[in-house]
């Protein structure tokens, strides 16, 4: 990311931590790499993320470590190992931060990718579900999109899904060479994979795949069924999706996505769902969990076609330019104090002449000059010019601040 493009990130940063305020979670901050064994159990040993895409390696010391590909897991072993699962309960978390995978880069995606992601512990209520599809659904559109698709399902918990991959099992010994050889595997391992898969050959064999709603357990139907029913209440529409499951093995029940119409086969600008078994797996007690997760640059870049990126900013700050060496002086003494009281405040430093300081004051998108030098070089007098309106006049520097704060408007300072 270079300074030219860096405005566009800071608006999706700005929005993403004002709701964070707002829904009141917590800022963590965890280390860019673990112990690879806690991706492995949290993510899943048959996970693409884990078998094909995480960067791992052993240290010096002899340990095996992993880049971090997602930012849940590490959460997690930090909420346990500073005892947050003793805490009162529900605990609010958000992180921000760069993610690595191994994958082929392409549109939207690269080896390293940034992450924004909220994590709500301790709670099972339908409501915590809802609150974190709610926050997701106003993050964009406080980014200004209105054609964004919600598609919701439930994957089930450890007492329905053994019978619905049993299903999908047989379902896949039918189709045989209809499927991709790594659907095949899948078979063995992990069918509910099958549901994710992006060949266009499996994608056509799964069109009468069994759906596990006919496997939900009770509570999984009705927890399901409240989360559907809170949602209309908020007036979120979604689609049920019934294929529709999360890339990381540790999701149960709910499982969300959004959906951009205009990114192609990477389409989904993000998403997430329940973890209730995922503080267990990494050693703790059983706490349910729910969250989400989006990706920057594919956000940035479904910005960029609905034409939602911001402008550039106006012209702001303060450059101060001198006429001559002998004001070097002053002009510093005004340049910190500019930024000391809080404005964007520069100064050349490579002895130009006041026109070639002007062009870097426009290249810089500074507001106003303050030029320092002259006959003004005597006294606290400068010339203050507006870039924007092409204004210059006289001032004094308590009046040319003043005028800068917004406390009065330029006037002409007399001549002694």
């Amino acid at each position: 990311m270079l300074p030219t493009e860096a405005y566009k990130w800071h608006c999706l940063e700005e929005q993403f931590f004002k709701l964070c305020r707002s829904y009141n979670f917590q800022e963590i901050r965890t280390p860019i790499f673990e112990d690879a064994e806690l991706f492995v159990r949290s993510v899943g040993e048959d996970s693409d993320v884990v078998k094909k895409e995480m960067y791992r390696f052993v240290d010096k010391g002899g340990r095996e470590v992993a880049l971090r590909p997602e930012g849940t897991a590490g959460g997690v072993r930090a909420f346990l190992e500073h005892g947050y699962q003793n805490m009162p309960q529900p605990i609010k978390l958000y992180y921000y931060g760069p993610m690595f995978r191994y994958d082929r880069p392409q549109s939207g995606r690269q080896r390293q990718f940034y992450q924004m992601g909220i994590e709500l512990f301790g709670t099972q209520d339908p409501l915590s579900d809802v609150e974190v599809i709610k926050f997701t659904a106003n993050f964009f559109s406080g980014l200004g999109f209105e054609n964004l698709e919600l598609r919701l399902n439930s994957v089930g918990c450890q007492s329905c899904r053994p019978s619905y991959q049993e299903a999908l099992q047989g379902f896949i010994r039918d189709k045989g060479e209809l499927l991709c050889r790594e659907c095949r595997k899948r078979s063995h391992s992990n069918p509910l994979r099958v549901l994710d898969c992006k060949v266009e050959t499996c994608r056509e064999a799964l069109t009468d795949i069994p759906y596990i709603d006919q496997h939900l357990c009770p509570d999984c139907r009705a927890h399901y069924s409240a989360v559907q029913e809170h949602l209309v209440q908020q007036e979120l529409s979604f689609q049920h999706d019934p294929l529709l499951v999360r890339g990381l093995d540790y999701y149960t029940r709910t499982a969300f996505e959004f959906i951009s119409t205009h990114l192609g086969a990477q389409n989904s600008l993000g998403g997430g769902g329940r973890y209730d078994d995922l503080v267990e797996l990494c050693g703790g007690p059983s706490l349910p969990g729910v969250g989400m997760a989006v990706g920057v640059e594919r956000i940035l870049l479904a910005m960029e076609k609905e034409g939602l990126l911001p402008e550039e900013p106006a012209p702001s700050g303060v450059f101060v330019a001198l006429r001559n060496k002998e004001a070097v002086g002053w002009a510093q003494r005004v340049l910190y104090d500019l930024r000391k009281i809080g404005f964007r405040a520069e100064m050349d430093y490579m002895e130009r002449g006041l026109k070639a300081q002007m062009k870097q004051a426009n290249r810089g998108r500074f507001r106003f000059v303050l030029i320092v030098g002259g006959e003004e070089a005597l006294g606290d007098g400068m010339v203050l010019r507006d870039m924007v309106s092409g204004e210059q006049k006289e001032l004094s520097y308590e009046d040319a601040v003043q005028h800068l704060t917004g406390a009065q408007p330029m006037v002409r300072r007399e001549r002694q």
